[in-house]
């Protein structure tokens, strides 16, 4: 079941984080990828900062959101660079 709430936050964070930076979303798969990418980012980053977010579902996608908002940044520095 832990597994099944980690896709799920994970597709709603790069969904979200999709939007954020306006990019209209990735499919699902994309969405999916970018989240999960996004909510080991994101656990890394608050673990240096250190910052504290509250463990449950609202933390996870807390996490997963700003670290999807930051994956997207820095590919979208890579992407402008190269164009």
């Amino acid at each position: 079941m832990e597994f099944l709430w980690f896709l799920i936050i994970g597709a709603v964070a790069g969904f979200l984080a999709g939007k954020m930076m306006k990019g209209g979303g990735f499919g699902l798969i994309g969405n999916l990828v970018v989240g999960i990418i996004g909510a080991v980012l994101g656990g890394w980053l608050f673990g240096v900062l250190g910052i504290s977010v509250s463990d449950g579902l609202i933390g996870s996608l807390i996490t997963a959101v700003v670290g999807a908002v930051v994956l997207l940044f820095i590919v979208g520095l890579f992407k402008k660079s190269k164009a």
